[in-house]
């Protein structure tokens, strides 16, 4: 009993609907032992009625399921893309500045639409595995500047982000959801602390490493954002490769070309 309250409603109404074709086949082939009337034929069919809706209503099921999953699908690459427009694109230029293999990076995401599908696989397979190493220090000018400007630049995206956060159908996107997350630990850590220039070594690699955990998640969903634009939205995908954080030459001013 515990096996059958386990299992899904689709697998009890299939055995169900097989159930009762077998059911009626064997009645009407007692009652019919010969093929002899018309009402033996009707007999057969009636017996493969149940396997008939059975396969239509899987059929359907499914089309219904994959449309809402695309449409769920379509919605979350929408929020995804508001992201990047409002904190994640800004946040990757920044965060890269530090970056001590920034100019190996840009190499593989310097974007363009000539990419096919196998430039994508070939560029997250490269970043995947890789270990980032910010040059964020506290004797650092430039880096205390940063961290300074990161913790107002995220406290004014606080309440952007929490909204993303309590959005349930981002729970169906792992990645992004972790994304999330991890961004907004860092900003949570970032507002806590009162004065960003007066902190000790430790306090400093703890930040380092919470901007290093963003960054990362933020290079791998960049990539896959712009995989998405590049085959669903060209003139989408036009401004993000104008706009690309990694690219030293990009501008957001199209160019005449001679």
């Amino acid at each position: 009993m515990k096996i059958i309250k386990r299992l899904g409603w689709r697998f009890k109404i299939a055995i169900l609907l097989i159930l009762s074709a077998f059911v009626i086949y064997m009645i009407q082939y007692y009652i019919f032992l010969q093929p002899k009337t018309e009402l033996f034929y009707f007999g057969i069919d009636l017996a493969f009625l149940p396997i008939e809706v059975l396969l239509v209503v899987l059929v359907i099921e499914t089309a219904i399921s994959q449309r809402e999953k695309s449409a769920l699908l379509e919605k979350l690459n929408m929020v995804i893309g508001v992201f990047f427009s409002e904190v994640g694109t800004d946040l990757l230029s920044e965060i890269s500045k530090f970056d001590s293999k920034s100019k190996r990076i840009s190499n593989i995401l310097i974007i363009n639409a000539n990419w096919a599908d196998l430039d994508f696989i070939k560029a997250k397979g490269d970043i995947i595995d890789r270990e980032y190493n910010l040059e964020i220090y506290g004797n650092d000018p430039d880096s205390l500047e940063f961290l300074a400007d990161a913790k107002t630049f995220l406290k004014g995206k606080r309440r952007f982000l929490l909204a993303l956060l309590e959005n349930p159908s981002l729970l169906e996107h792992e990645t992004f959801t972790q994304l999330l997350r991890a961004v907004f630990h860092l900003a949570e850590e970032l507002e806590k602390r009162k004065d960003i220039y007066h902190l000790s070594n430790a306090d400093y690699n703890h930040l380092k490493l919470d901007t290093e955990r963003a960054y990362n998640l933020l290079i791998y969903e960049y990539i896959e954002y712009m995989e998405h634009l590049m085959n669903n939205y060209p003139y989408l995908f036009s401004l993000a490769m104008r706009t690309n954080p990694f690219d030293p030459e990009a501008t957001v001013e199209i160019q005449d070309y001679n």
